[in-house]
């Protein structure tokens, strides 16, 4: 079987493999994208079924393409998504073969050799834009003899996949405060375990709050230290976009507790870290009005007041007297749903370009394997990498990186 010979392989056809064709097709770097799915396969079939991005569709998108039928501050459905990808793909001509599993990926002298699902590839260089949710982390602590049925937020669709009775969500950022919400206004009986987490204002003085990252720099901060990238946020775009409060949560009938912790004789235990999580969150909220306020006045901004936006509801009374212990058969809990996170997986990389824990090991995504890249994952380069304007811009550094190397290549050669 002949092998097929390439100069840049993309495995990947999400956000980060489109913006990645984008820019290597501007550079002219001769380049294949690989996706073992469909383009943008994640956004259609591995998350909820009502869930929308987090960001309004003027930030949300690629500078090349707005989303049709919608205004700026709206939020696109996900299968909407998914849709703009495909599109954008279609109009930058990006060369995706999609269908194709990369199997493993080693390398061999100069080259990478790739196994795929439909043969050999030889590529110069290789991009991992496999992004950053890859394997569900589902924690051991609650055994399934137990009879609870336990999920991922990444299998949860919508409310009628989980039995009668109430449900146990574990995570509070983005997709745990979401699901958990979801399930509320269903009807569920829902308890909802609170880590410590960032908690925007979803709009301030009428700016959405990824404008007030934006000005205030904040997307362009860098990891600031080792082991410390991870931040959990707690903000959504559902049902047009609201701040996340989980002060009205609890208000609306929302049980709140802390961290999970342990599990014996039919009892989850939990930490006494809810009042304070919640406080950090309130913090961190504060902070940012601080913040936008100094940065309206220094700049003379004519935004609007909002003084009520600093106002806070009570504790209710799962915050002040808080639940320790929680027999789940007694309180009905049929359910548990680990909004956990992602584990990073590239098995499929015969290479020695990760930490000991399987992290990549790379200098704003160019590995320190020559010829191999990543693209899409948190904190590539700052804050914003894995977001979708973030990975554009990540993108484009690496393309220039790629050219560059080509452009050595030839010289050697001449």
């Amino acid at each position: 079987m002949s092998v097929e010979k390439v100069d840049t392989l993309v495995i990947g056809a999400g956000q980060a493999g489109v913006a990645m064709s984008e820019h290597l097709g501007k550079r002219g770097v001769p380049h294949l994208v690989l996706e073992k799915n469909r383009i943008a396969e994640s956004w259609r079939t591995a998350r909820w079924d009502s869930l929308v991005a987090n960001g309004p569709v003027w930030h949300d998108r690629f500078p090349g393409m707005n989303f049709d039928d919608y205004q700026p501050d709206d939020f696109a459905p996900k299968e909407k998504v998914a849709d703009y990808f495909v599109a954008y793909a279609e109009q930058i001509k990006a060369p995706i073969r999609c269908g194709v599993e990369v199997k493993s990926v080693v390398k061999d002298g100069d080259v990478f050799r790739v196994e795929t699902s439909e043969g050999e590839i030889e590529a110069r260089n290789v991009v991992a834009a496999t992004g950053a949710f890859q394997r569900p982390i589902i924690p051991t602590v609650v055994p399934a003899e137990t009879g609870i049925v336990q999920i991922h937020s990444h299998a949860y669709r919508n409310p009628a996949q989980l039995p009668e009775g109430a449900v146990l969500v574990v995570g509070a950022g983005s997709s745990g405060t979401q699901i958990a919400d979801e399930l509320l206004r269903s009807g569920k009986s829902v308890y909802l375990s609170i880590g410590p987490h960032d908690r925007p204002p979803r709009r301030y003085r009428g700016k959405d709050f990824v404008w007030w990252l934006g000005a205030l720099g904040i997307w362009d901060l860098k990891v600031p230290a080792p082991n410390t990238e991870h931040v959990t946020i707690a903000v959504s775009g559902a049902y047009g976009g609201n701040t996340v409060d989980f002060r009205r949560l609890a208000a609306r009938g929302m049980t709140l507790v802390g961290r999970a912790e342990t599990f014996e004789d039919g009892k989850l235990r939990f930490a006494p870290d809810l009042a304070k999580n919640i406080a950090l969150g309130d913090a961190n909220y504060l902070s940012l009005l601080d913040q936008a306020d100094a940065y309206a006045e220094k700049n003379g901004l004519d935004l609007p007041e909002e003084p009520e936006a600093r106002r806070m509801e009570p504790d209710p009374a799962c915050v002040t007297d808080p639940i320790l212990s929680l027999d789940l058969k007694a309180a009905g809990i049929t359910a548990i749903i680990w909004a956990t996170g992602y584990a990073q997986d590239f098995g499929w990389a015969k290479l020695d370009a990760f930490d000991e824990k399987g992290r990549p090991v790379h200098e704003r995504g160019v590995s320190k394997v020559p010829g191999l890249y990543f693209v899409g994952l948190p904190w590539l380069s700052r804050r914003a990498s894995s977001f979708i304007w973030g990975c554009w811009h990540d993108a484009d550094y690496l393309a220039g990186q790629i050219a560059e190397r080509q452009s050595s290549r030839a010289g050697k050669s001449a």
